[in-house]
């Protein structure tokens, strides 16, 4: 089979299932609209996928299972699991996510793959900006509200996002998104040592600096 990275001059399109037997374990690939894009592009006007951003995803999974642990919660995070929203051929693979044990017996996939579809499982996800901003930003907020997930964080380290999200000048932004009770994302731009406010983590004593690595 040829390398997806050696097809990608042209788009890719698949079907969900053709997706999860293609790429369902790499990584470095999520399926938008039927759309292979790839997590992690190379080239000399792309800012690739780098340790820095697997550190502030670390970062992040480390507070959180921590706090999990204090809580006492039946939460735990997978090391690697897609997200399928609603019923389109679309396959998100997120940085960080926290799922409810409670709710992976509803799941139709899960027992076969690591691929959950309803919002009542998802309690948290975490996206580390890269190239492909756009995605984190618009549609992947998008759609993470519609399917209910109560809180949705923006990890911006490298301040890439547009002026419209992150302001002018751009710098590195904690984006904070808690679901309103109209199913819409309040957001909450924070930097430095502005203090983060969890939905979900409501015992969380961090800063933005403290997750983003930078002022």
């Amino acid at each position: 089979m040829a390398l997806a990275s050696d097809r990608l001059t042209q788009p890719i399109s698949l079907s969900f299932d053709e997706f999860l037997a293609q790429y369902g374990d790499d990584s470095r690939y999520e399926l938008i609209d039927g759309e292979l894009f790839d997590l992690e592009p190379t080239g000399p006007h792309v800012r690739a996928a780098s340790p820095e951003a697997m550190e502030v995803a670390a970062t992040i999974a480390r507070w959180l299972n921590y706090d999990i642990v204090q809580q006492g919660a039946n939460y735990f995070i997978p090391h690697r699991c897609l997200i399928k929203p609603l019923a389109n051929q679309t396959g998100f693979r997120p940085d960080v996510i926290v799922l409810d044990r409670t709710a992976l017996p509803q799941e139709p996939l899960w027992a076969s793959q690591p691929v959950v579809t309803l919002g009542s499982t998802i309690k948290f996800v975490a996206e580390v900006v890269s190239s492909n901003w756009q995605n984190d930003y618009a549609r992947k907020l998008e759609d993470y509200a519609l399917m209910g997930i109560p809180e949705y964080w923006i990890a911006d380290y490298q301040g890439l996002g547009g002026e419209f999200f992150i302001g002018r000048p751009k710098r590195p932004t904690l984006t904070l998104c808690t679901l309103n009770s109209e199913g819409r994302y309040d957001r909450q731009l924070l930097r430095g040592d502005q203090r983060i406010t969890s939905l979900v983590f409501p015992s969380l004593n961090l800063t933005a600096k403290a997750i983003l690595g930078v002022e």
